[in-house]
């Protein structure tokens, strides 16, 4: 077998594997309305808890970001060795607690807590997810197949606007003193969008979990202990255990566990004295010494799984280079509707209208024709799909500069919504790319670490570098989102990087694997 040869035949995918991928885009949907719908909220949580806009692009981005990734590690593990569709029902009850809970918060401590707790709960999600997808369907239709999971991150975030205007509008118009338990329309939005979650968690628990790697010819047995895994990456990720983690391996492993504390402290100092911002940059360099922690742990405890990741030129130029696709994308979509609502004078249900439906239909189409486009071009040339997530790069920018630089609310919608369709098309190739360039075991922490970039880079500094931007100039969202084209040309050398690496890099995943120590 090399790259992706095996399971690529014309064998039909069984209705299941359909109505089961439908499932996993209803709980994506979900997903992301409970991440996205803070967007239409921003501008009364702004009001009502007296804060600014770097702390609001913090609270999307950042505090959400950091654990999500982290804990995507230790849960992209146990994904590998348990019980997908379980890991994912008892994610999902998590994360829409949370959200619920968002409702109560009355300052923006407890509102940063709930994010948090929203975080690690929704990082069970996309490695489960992931790893699933390429069970149920063959290598030649899972850039297709996770084009459509990929959707629902579309679907929800465009809808989340819509359910989140309505719902506040119709609350305060109701209610304009605060209605039940003194709660006032974010709050109830909150409310509203976190506890059908629990309902679906029922549902999932209803699927059927599938042979780990059957379909590609390699069934992998299941693991006899697998929270044994789940716990050591706990610990070799999450501060301070890391200090102990890297101390059990040695002296030398301490030594540059350290280092690499103190490194990544004296960064997030730096940056704290130069932009008066602590909290960010706290959670930043705990989240990126953790990930340096953990990296330096798998490749002692797992250097195969380390060699064709972290270790491997190709996948890390491909989750890179999407990453900075995920930067100015996340930064648009969340800052989208405060800009129009302030700038242009829109109010909230026409937002909910006009920029979130759009946005939906926008964002399914561009993942959907990217995805099939991924496919079809993998077919022809063996970088095919790297083209397409060098398309979703460039791109959206001339959309972007329009909607961000007109003083037309239509303009500004129609700008909104080629962006968001341009920008889409990239995430079923980049996602099918870093899953083509691993083993079947090692997928669910693959998942991991290719959302470690579009969390870490992408929503970790994205939105909050539009927020510092426009805090401290006035107030200024056009000039904060339009900053982040910055990253545009660090992903275009990554991704032209990509092209030339990932052929070679696909074709030889086994015998790689071989190399460093794995037993196929």
């Amino acid at each position: 077998m090399k790259g992706e040869a095996a399971g690529s035949g014309p064998e039909k995918v069984p209705a299941y594997s359909w109505y089961a991928l439908g499932v996993l885009v209803l709980i994506y949907v979900l997903n992301f309305i409970d991440r996205q719908i803070l967007s239409i909220l921003a501008n009364d949580i702004k009001a009502d808890l007296g804060v600014e806009d770097d702390y609001l692009g913090f609270l999307y981005g950042t505090a959400f970001a950091v654990f999500y990734a982290l804990f995507g590690i230790p849960l992209g593990k146990l994904a590998d060795s348990w019980k997908r569709v379980r890991l994912m029902s008892l994610g999902l009850a998590l994360w829409s607690t949370m959200t619920a809970l968002s409702g109560f918060a009355k300052n923006a401590t407890t509102l940063t807590v709930a994010r948090i707790g929203v975080g690690v709960g929704e990082a069970t999600a996309s490695p489960s997810a992931y790893s699933l997808i390429s069970d149920w369907f063959p290598a030649r239709l899972r850039a297709t197949a996770l084009a459509i999971y990929s959707s629902g991150l579309y679907i929800g975030g465009g809808i989340s606007l819509l359910i989140g205007g309505l719902i506040v509008e119709n609350w305060n118009a109701a209610y304009p003193g605060g209605g039940p338990l003194g709660l006032v329309g974010w709050q109830a939005a909150f409310l509203a969008v976190g506890i059908p979650g629990l309902v679906l968690a029922l549902w999932v628990l209803t699927l059927r979990e599938p042979v780990r790697g059957a379909i590609d010819g390699l069934p992998t047995p299941e693991d006899p202990e697998p929270f044994r895994g789940f716990v050591r990456e706990l610990f070799q990720v999450i501060p301070p255990f890391t200090v102990f983690g890297a101390a059990a391996r040695g002296t030398g492993a301490l030594v540059v566990n350290l280092c690499g504390a103190a490194f990544f402290a004296a960064v997030a100092w730096a940056l704290w004295l130069w932009t008066g911002v602590f909290e960010q940059w706290l959670f930043l360099g705990v989240g990126y010494y953790a990930v340096f922690s953990w990296t330096m742990g798998l490749r002692a405890r797992d250097l195969p799984t380390y060699r064709l990741t972290w270790g491997s030129p190709a996948f890390l130029c491909v989750i890179l280079g999407y990453g900075t696709v995920a930067f100015m994308a996340y930064a648009a979509s969340y800052w989208g509707a405060p800009y129009a609502e302030r700038a242009l004078g829109a109010d909230k249900t026409e937002l909910g209208w006009f920029l979130g439906a759009p946005g939906a239909v926008a964002g399914f189409l561009g993942v959907i024709l990217g995805g099939r486009m991924a496919d079809y071009l993998l077919e022809r040339r063996p970088e095919g799909r790297v083209w397409v997530i060098l398309f979703g790069l460039v791109m959206p920018l001339p959309a972007m500069w329009v909607a961000y630089t007109t003083s037309d609310v239509a303009v500004f919608y129609v700008g909104a919504f080629l962006a968001q369709l341009l920008s889409a098309s990239a995430l079923g190739a980049a996602a099918a790319s870093s899953q083509a360039l691993v083993l079947p075991r090692m997928r669910g922490l693959a998942t991991a670490t290719f959302f470690l970039a579009t969390t870490l880079i992408g929503l970790g500094l994205g939105p909050f570098m539009a927020g510092y931007v426009s805090a401290t100039n006035g107030d200024d969202l056009s000039l904060g989102v339009l900053s982040t084209f910055v990253a545009a040309p660090f992903g275009f050398i990554l991704l032209v990087a990509a092209l030339k690496l990932v052929p070679q890099a696909a074709a030889t995943v086994v015998e790689r694997a071989r190399d460093a120590g794995e037993e196929v």
